[in-house]
């Protein structure tokens, strides 16, 4: 669901780019009140396995379209809202300027629809289905209901953002009754994949989610850094071998551009459009996950792995430079 350039005027987008950073800003204060060390590592390694995650594009059966982990409510189910919001900006900001993968001019708005509900609506969610104690089903029934939910809210947040920005090639009633239902499938599937990432996890280390429950104790069938290290070498999996077989299908958003629009790229010409697109092609190193000279394999593999490991030290280092979790506890 990463938005284009094209689909959002200026206006529009420097409007979102300013709701995500007041988000951004409010969400670092919280976090730095926080003294929880052990998520530095977790936000590394989430964030990784987040951005490999949605390297995988899976079919949705009889529409000829194909839907991606989103992966806010999985990291506000392990980090809480704030924390998880953070380490989504920094994928899509890796995804954005490395990959050229959404819009510069754009991320503000990918923020909004990707991080901002999945986190903070997800955590709320979260919170209410398992505020009696955790269980599988319990789980299982949050990362569905959290899935469906904020991946409605962030796909009808695209349909008012290209309305806002009076994109006529998408009229906004047949534009949402087109993006509801395919990411309503969409959700779904993305709420199974989160329920069993957090089943394992309830099972490995259950202390690791979200809320801390009176239900959860400390201990489980794995420690903390085996933990880690099996969702860390998921990621270079996923990331690295897997994301070859990813569906070739568009996504449930150019999916339906085309349905709509007859076409999943619009034109848009400007000095903004330009200077964002100038920034991008410098920055791209891996354009659409792939080498600028060829479309191999083994450019889709490195993308993976190497985005997995700019990821964790974005988000690693961002906890140092923002000086996450340094203070001290007071009687």
């Amino acid at each position: 669901m990463h938005m284009a350039d094209a689909l959002v005027t200026p206006a529009v987008a420097g409007t979102m780019y300013v709701c995500s950073a007041a988000v951004a800003a409010y969400s670092v204060k919280k976090v730095r009140l926080e003294n929880e060390p052990k998520k530095i590592p977790l936000m590394g390694v989430m964030g990784a396995f987040v951005f490999a995650t949605q390297m995988i594009n899976f079919t949705i059966p009889g529409t000829g379209s194909s839907g991606h982990l989103c992966g806010g409510m999985l990291l506000s189910s392990l980090l809480g809202p704030y924390a998880g919001f953070l380490t989504m900006i920094g994928v899509l900001l890796i995804q954005c300027l490395f990959f050229a993968d959404g819009g510069l001019l754009a991320l503000g708005c990918n923020v909004w629809n990707m991080a901002f509900y999945g986190c903070f609506i997800g955590a709320l969610i979260w919170q209410a289905v398992t505020k009696k104690g955790y269980s599988k089903r319990r789980i299982a029934a949050a990362s569905v209901l959290g899935c469906v939910l904020t991946l409605q809210m962030g796909a009808f947040s695209v349909t008012l953002e290209t309305l806002a920005s009076g994109i006529t090639e998408l009229p906004f009633g047949v534009f949402v009754a087109t993006m509801q239902p395919i990411h309503l499938a969409i959700g779904a599937v993305e709420g199974l994949i989160t329920a069993a990432v957090l089943v394992f996890i309830y099972e490995a280390r259950p202390e690791l989610l979200y809320g801390k429950n009176a239900a959860v104790s400390a201990g489980g069938k794995l420690s903390f850094g085996k933990t880690l290290a099996v969702l860390a070498i998921a990621a270079v999996v996923i990331g690295g071998g897997l994301s070859l077989v990813a569906s070739e299908y568009p996504d449930g958003l150019e999916w339906s551009m085309e349905q709509v629009a007859g076409t999943t790229e619009l034109q848009a010409d400007g000095e903004a459009y330009e200077a964002a697109a100038a920034v991008q092609n410098a920055t791209a190193v891996l354009p659409d996950y792939a080498f600028q000279s060829s479309d191999t394999a083994a450019g889709t593999v490195v993308s993976g792995i190497v985005g997995s490991v700019i990821v964790v030290a974005v988000c690693v280092g961002a906890c140092y430079v923002f000086r996450f979790f340094r203070r001290k506890q007071t009687a």
